[in-house]
């Protein structure tokens, strides 16, 4: 079978294509054909050799996927073969709060990613996807759409009539604006270009900010919200954005700090915290529990992700070029083995 690598090597172009042999299932395991990746930025910052300071090596790489389950081991019994599937990103955060080492057993981390034709997983860390997405819908949801759904819904539960922020129209920001708009809430989302925040609008955004007309955009927040403030802040600016993030938010909102994107700058002042009941909730995706959930809402509201672009899987180098531009709206995905 073909399979990505991540090399010794860093750059957006390091990542090497290699023959291994098909893997077979053991007990309790699964072999998947997969048919689709999706790209987070993570794996950018993988690929220069700059995630979270320790270097990812000869592993397959990107966590996000979606296949087929072609053969199972002595015991198996969550999935059958035919299943369609998704892998969840941390393999054994399966419920309740997040395992000590979740990111030992987290895909591309400290296990292999899904770049690759086949992969076995534990029958544990596979969620079916819905029955109306394709793959390729499919692979964009184990990171992307799972840390959405935990920024909306694990610490204060969104609420119809509340208002979310998303800062910009990467995936997260889609998919919690496409979350918040079927559970009925208001809608705001940001980005400097006017084509993209025309595109959130079709996807369920109610108003939009363009913080290269509006700088200080947290102004143009409480303008909107009538100096109320907004319950839910999907923070993925990183630093430089997260006071205004914290001024945009009500007094007992919550601001969901996004994985990797967001870092606190120095000078953030944590007194604008206090007194406030305001929450900061550092978000690193979720676990089946929370994947299992999101399924349902979008099996039952019929949402579909977002995808801006699809790349063959031998230019899988060239996705992350497009992740780095910034210019998608919602996710870049690899065709593994098309539909």
């Amino acid at each position: 079978m073909k399979s990505w690598i991540i090399p010794d090597a860093t750059g957006l172009d390091s990542w090497k294509l290699i023959e291994r042999d098909v893997p077979r299932p053991g007990p309790g395991q699964a072999l998947v054909r997969l048919h689709a990746a999706s790209l987070n930025y993570r794996d950018v910052l993988i690929a220069k050799g700059v995630y979270d300071g320790k270097p990812v090596r000869n592993r397959v790489p990107v966590s996000d996927g979606a296949g087929e389950v072609i053969e199972i081991g002595a015991g198996v019994t969550r999935v059958q073969p035919g299943d369609r599937v998704a892998g969840i990103f941390c393999q054994t955060w399966l419920g309740g709060e997040a395992p000590a080492d979740a990111h030992l057993h987290a895909l591309c981390g400290g296990l292999d990613g899904v770049l690759a034709e086949y992969r076995v997983f534990d029958e544990q860390g596979l969620v079916r996807i819905p029955a109306h997405l394709g793959y390729r819908e499919g692979a964009t949801l184990p990171c992307a759409a799972v840390t959405a759904w935990n920024a909306l819904y694990a610490i204060r539960p969104l609420l119809p009539g509340q208002t979310v922020l998303a800062l910009g129209t990467g995936g997260v920001s889609i998919f919690a604006a496409q979350f918040a708009n079927v559970a009925g809430a208001r809608v705001m989302v940001t980005s400097s270009s006017d084509e993209k925040l025309e595109v959130a609008r079709r996807l369920g955004a109610s108003e939009t900010i363009n913080y290269a007309q509006h700088p200080d955009w947290d102004k143009e927040v409480m303008r909107l919200t009538e100096g109320r403030g907004v319950d839910h802040v999907i923070e993925v600016g990183g630093k430089g954005t997260i006071e205004r993030s914290v001024a945009s938010a009500r007094p007992g909102g919550v601001i969901s700090l996004i994985g990797v994107l967001a870092r606190a700058p120095s000078g953030f002042n944590p007194l604008a915290m206090i007194g406030t009941g305001k929450l900061l909730h550092g978000v690193l995706v979720g676990s089946r529990e929370m994947f299992e959930a999101m399924n349902r809402a979008i099996s039952f509201h019929a949402i579909r992700p977002a995808i801006h672009q699809v790349f063959p899987f031998d230019r899988a180098n060239e996705a992350l070029g497009a992740m780095v531009k910034g210019e998608h709206v919602g996710k870049i995905v690899i065709d593994i083995a098309p539909d």
